[in-house]
């Protein structure tokens, strides 16, 4: 496991684009510790991902569906994972090619990803006891620091505006942001 200054400095060489990107992997929690990834996925409106534990969370527990779907910049999780995880250890649903931190998706930022719309939640997605077990206290720390919350190292949450289909090298696009 990487020490978090390691992490900071592999972090920086990347630049992922802003406004367009593309879908790399997916993920699909079927249960706790257990992740498919498919060629595609299908997102509802209600469950968010078909097949993912989240669809089969107690109801009310988010009833605005603000993290029905995670999205996670492809780099930052192969960082955490580092060479002795899967990919998709960090368990979001969606990895991406694409800046997810705050300046370039605000919270409310429409995103085409596939055939689905997504909404940028306000709702934080933050590292957690699971995280800090599977990745290290470093990686959790480096996630979790003032600039990792910005950039979302941890990943974004979002709300499903319109269902559709998303796979694996599927554009993902700003439809609309918050300021216009």
């Amino acid at each position: 496991m990487r020490t978090a200054a390691a992490l900071e400095s592999a972090w920086r060489d990347h630049r992922p684009p802003r406004g367009t990107g593309t879908v790399r992997l997916l993920c699909v929690r079927e249960d706790s510790g257990v992740h498919a990834t498919p060629e595609s996925i299908e997102i509802s409106e209600v469950d968010g991902v078909i097949g993912d534990r989240w669809a089969r969370r107690s109801p009310g527990k988010d009833p605005d569906g603000a993290a029905a779907v995670t999205l996670i910049n492809a780099t930052a999780a192969r960082l955490v994972a580092g060479d002795g995880q899967p990919l998709n250890a960090p368990g979001d649903n969606i990895h991406v090619d694409l800046d997810v931190g705050i300046d370039a998706l605000p919270a409310g930022t429409r995103l085409s990803v596939g055939d689905a719309i997504l909404r940028v939640s306000e709702q934080p997605h933050n590292g957690c006891s699971v995280f800090r077990d599977r990745f290290g206290l470093e990686a959790l720390k480096w996630v979790s620091t003032p600039s990792g919350r910005a950039d979302r190292l941890r990943g974004v949450n979002c709300s499903v505006v319109r269902a559709g289909t998303v796979r694996i090298g599927d554009a993902v696009m700003v439809e609309s942001s918050p300021e216009g």
